[in-house]
């Protein structure tokens, strides 16, 4: 097994990426809610493995909850409601701000109060 989870997080999305193509031609699918909801139902069978203590159970539903929210990335894009190259950058910047590149004394709080106000500005100023 390979170490390199970027590389297999990389090859999951182009997987993804030809099942998007999929979903659309079959009649189960209702669009990226498909997928969302999918989420929803995973976090509880994640949970539901971390109290039994099972390893291989845990990580295969975790597997699950990366796979759905890969496919829920996938759609979101297609619909046109987002870049995913821009979730990316978004959550790598919304991070490194709060952990890596927070001054001292500064909270996580203060930080992400800060964030939400950039966000709002963001919004603003494309309306």
């Amino acid at each position: 097994m390979v170490n390199d989870s970027g590389k297999f997080l990389e090859q999951l999305q182009l997987i993804a990426k030809v099942k998007a193509e999929r979903d659309l031609e079959g009649t189960w699918f209702k669009g990226s809610v498909t997928y969302l909801d999918a989420l929803v139902n995973e976090v509880a069978e994640v949970k539901e493995e971390l109290c039994l203590k099972r390893q291989c159970f845990l990580e295969d539903e975790l597997g699950d909850l990366l796979w759905n929210f890969v496919c829920s990335l996938e759609h979101l894009e297609l619909e046109g409601r987002i870049d995913k190259a821009a979730v990316f950058e978004r959550v790598h910047k919304k991070y490194a701000e709060r952990v890596t590149k927070r001054k001292d004394g500064e909270s996580w709080d203060e930080v992400k109060a800060q964030q939400k106000q950039a966000l709002l500005l963001e919004f603003n100023r494309s309306q």
